[in-house]
C-alpha cells in the first residue's frame, strides 16, 4: 500500500496494462490528474520498479512508459478491487471510464460458463482506441490491436456507451441512438455482449 496506496498510482498502472503509453496518453486517460502530479507518481512507479521509461525510434522519437514483469503482475490486484466495487449497491457501471478500464472490467467479469462453444474475434474502437477480444474454447484474451479482420466491431464514442451493454442492460437500440456502432457479424457480437456478469451485490 505504500507503494501503490498514493493518489493516481494504481490508475496508471491500470492505464498502462495493455501496453506503452505517452505522458499526454495518460493525462488524457485520467482526467483530474495535474502534470505536476503525473509526472512525480510515474517517477515514484519508476524508482520503484513497476514501470519503466522507453524512447520510441525515429521517426516517431516519443517517449512512452510501460509496466515492468513485475508492474504487469498488478493485473489480478486490480481485477479484484474491480469486483469489490462492483458488490457496492452504489456502484453505477455507467459512470466514466476509460477504454483500458473497460476492456480490463471484461476480463474480470468474464463468464466462461457462458461463452462455451463460442469461437469469436470482436473488434472495439472505443473513443479512437482500438482492441481485439479473441474468444476460443471458453477463454477469452484482449489485447491493442487492429480491428479489420474482426468477426464483428464495437465503434462507441466513449467507454461507458459500451459498459451500458455489457452491464447495464441498456437495450442495443437505445445506445445506438447514443453513437453505438455495430458492424459485422451483429449475431455474435450480441452474443459476446451476454457473456459478462457483475457479483452480487453485498452493500
Amino acid at each position: 500500500m505504500e507503494l501503490i496506496g498514493e493518489r493516481w498510482s494504481l490508475l496508471i498502472i491500470r492505464e498502462l496494462m495493455f501496453g506503452s503509453r505517452r505522458f499526454s496518453d495518460l493525462r488524457a486517460s485520467l482526467p483530474g490528474v495535474s502534470a505536476k502530479v503525473l509526472t512525480e507518481r510515474l517517477a515514484g512507479l519508476s524508482d520503484a520498479g513497476v514501470l519503466k521509461r522507453r524512447k520510441l525510434p525515429p521517426p516517431v522519437s516519443a517517449q512512452v512508459y510501460e509496466l515492468t514483469e513485475w508492474g504487469y503482475a498488478a493485473e489480478p490486484l486490480i481485477q479484484e478491487l474491480g469486483r469489490w466495487a462492483a458488490m457496492s449497491a452504489q456502484h453505477d457501471p455507467t459512470l466514466p471510464l476509460s477504454p483500458v478500464s473497460l476492456m480490463l472490467s471484461m476480463r474480470t467479469m468474464f463468464d466462461g460458463a457462458k461463452a462455451q462453444g463460442m469461437d469469436s474475434k470482436i473488434g472495439f474502437d472505443i473513443a479512437g482506441e482500438q482492441f481485439v477480444a479473441a474468444l476460443r474454447k471458453g477463454a477469452l484474451q484482449i489485447s491493442r490491436g487492429e480491428v479489420r479482420e474482426a468477426d464483428a466491431v464495437f465503434r462507441a464514442p466513449a467507454a461507458p456507451v459500451m459498459a451500458a451493454l455489457l452491464y447495464a442492460g441498456v437495450p442495443v437500440s437505445q445506445l445506438e441512438r447514443q453513437g453505438l456502432i455495430i458492424e459485422g457479424n451483429r449475431e455474435r457480437a450480441l452474443a459476446y455482449a451476454d457473456i459478462f456478469e457483475l457479483p452480487d451485490k453485498l452493500a
